[in-house]
């Protein structure tokens, strides 16, 4: 697996990295303990040394499972987890103040089995706490030994700018894709300027561009995807245009559609570290398959213009959920 570093805050990760949510929360029920940590270390000895999690994964029992699967090799791997809600749990709203951010920062070093976190990001920007004072903090934590690198997810410029004045972050985890290239506007510009790594989650477009999903798809009843206005029935059928459009480019390169939107994603900037989650061994090898996928000037401006005449149609989240992000 090839590493990449992201910005220039000097950590150094696989190229790409694995989103763990899945394993227990948000795409329907946990995947047993053990073959959770089957597929975590399978993620390992496949060259994956990034692993990203949150306490309000579960709450908690993501966390917990990272801290069982890695004890005995804590050292070879990278973990991010995430610090911002009432209690880890979104429901209750955000909480970014000082003592809470300790809190979790002592709460999550236990349940992960370490005496570090690597990398530790604000889960969503809490208005009601100055951005500075967040940046202090990890400041703080980071002087103690507790915290190696922080960074942000979902921030607007304006918030990522006045944090990175404070104390250089290391990375910023927003959702980019084929499926939603908002970054594109001005936040990929900024993170150049300032040298700081961007790990896009749902490369995949919540598993839409692999081509397992259509309008027909039944979702588990606790999958967050039916609360999402993209993947209603109506516009999950609209937005199979891009799906094909990636098995055609797929079909040309002896690759899978998911592969194409990974390697693409790659292909953007030397500092991306997409970080795609999945329950299945066989498509954590598929996606592995990316990395090593090289797609040449012409097939990226080639997927550039075809996918630029392609609607998306429908919000990435409901109006509750939008109201949280780029701020």
């Amino acid at each position: 697996m090839e590493k990449r570093i992201l910005g220039k805050s000097g950590l150094e990760v696989s190229a790409l990295g694995l989103g763990c949510m899945g394993l227990s929360f948000g795409y329907g029920p946990a995947t047993e303990k053990n073959e959770a940590i089957k597929l975590l270390h399978a993620a390992y000895d496949a060259g994956i040394t990034f692993f990203d999690t949150a306490e309000a994964y579960g709450p908690f029992d993501n966390e917990e499972l990272l801290g069982t699967a890695f004890k005995k090799n804590r050292d070879k791997i990278v973990i991010a987890t995430k610090f911002g809600f009432k209690e880890g749990k979104t429901a209750l709203g955000l909480d970014s103040r000082p003592e809470n951010i300790r809190a979790v920062a002592e709460a999550s070093l236990k349940r992960l089995q370490t005496d570090h976190i690597d990398l530790f990001y604000q889960h969503r920007v809490d208005t009601t706490v100055p951005i500075e004072d967040v940046a202090g903090t990890l400041q703080d934590l980071i002087k103690e030994g507790k915290v190696k690198h922080w960074g942000l997810s979902e921030a607007g410029v304006a918030t990522i700018r006045k944090a990175h004045a404070v104390q250089p972050v290391a990375a910023l985890q927003s959702e980019y894709s084929l499926f939603f290239r908002e970054p594109e506007t001005e936040t990929i510009a900024t993170l150049e300027e300032l040298g700081i790594g961007f790990v896009p989650f749902s490369p995949l477009g919540k598993g839409f561009l692999t081509g397992a999903i259509n309008e027909t798809t039944q979702f588990d009843s606790t999958d967050f995807r039916n609360i999402g206005p993209r993947f209603t029935e109506e516009n999950r059928k609209a937005n199979l245009a891009l799906v094909q459009l990636l098995q055609k480019i797929a079909a040309e390169k002896n690759a899978t559609p998911a592969q194409i939107a990974l390697a693409w994603l790659l292909a953007q900037k030397p500092w991306i570290v997409p970080i795609p989650g999945t329950t299945k061994l066989h498509r954590l090898h598929e996606n592995n398959g990316a990395v090593s996928l090289q797609l040449t000037a012409d097939d990226l401006q080639k997927i550039a213009t075809a996918a630029s005449a392609i609607t998306i149609h429908g919000e990435r989240y409901p109006e509750h959920l939008k109201k949280l992000v780029g701020r």
